[in-house]
């Protein structure tokens, strides 16, 4: 095994999502390197269940709220500063897929949730967590986007969009806070095993062509 190298002892980390797969695998990482984690999610008991399995010797704050909703961002944010004086790294991974169907069988009320998490909750996080970085002049945000913001994918349209759109937001906002000495990252990760994909499997018929059908 590699030693490793990279320590964050006292490093103050939020992270949304944090009761997801992906979410939870991010907070037992920067919880073994030493990083004082402040985890988000709206699932309560989840969110319970993921810090409960962190090392005994990890600082960590359980907030639960939803990333759409501007005063639960900002609640967030000030308990993260209030708890552990300010926040040294912002890790934006709250997402959802949405449908898996042809556009004329989607509703604009789950397009809107798609875009509302995915895009909307990135917006209000990085709004309330920049001015604090902006104070300490630095800071590192990560966003997880995905191979679907990069290659489109047939009957993910909602989702597509959304990543897409994250990742010309990114691309805009890098050289907006980059004298402020923050730091982007854009993460894309591709297909692998988690409750996102795998919801509804046991129900899940692939969409066809066909279903543009009336």
């Amino acid at each position: 095994d590699m030693p490793d190298r990279i320590r964050l002892d006292g490093r103050v980390a939020v992270v949304t999502g944090a009761a997801g797969v992906i979410g939870t695998a991010t907070i037992r990482l920067l919880a073994e390197r030493g990083a004082r984690i402040v985890a988000v999610d709206r699932r309560e008991q989840d969110l319970a269940t993921a810090i409960k399995d962190l090392p005994a010797s990890a600082e960590a704050l359980a907030v639960a709220a939803d990333v759409t909703q501007e005063d639960e961002v900002a609640e967030y944010v000030r308990a993260a500063v209030d708890r552990f004086g300010t926040i040294d790294a912002f890790y934006n991974n709250a997402g959802i897929e949405g449908d898996i169907k042809p556009i004329p069988q989607y509703s604009l009320e789950s397009f809107r949730r798609v875009l509302d998490v995915n895009v909307v909750g990135v917006f209000l996080g990085m709004k309330h967590v920049l001015p604090v970085m902006r104070e300490q002049r630095s800071g590192l945000v990560v966003t997880i986007s995905s191979t679907a913001g990069i290659v489109g994918q047939m009957f993910c349209t909602a989702y597509a969009a959304a990543k897409f759109g994250i990742e010309g937001w990114m691309e805009s906002l890098t050289p907006e806070i980059a004298s402020f000495g923050i730091h982007t990252m854009l993460v894309e990760p591709g297909f692998f095993r988690t409750e996102l994909l795998t919801h509804d499997s046991t129900t899940y018929a692939k969409p066809s062509i066909d279903d543009y059908a009336t």
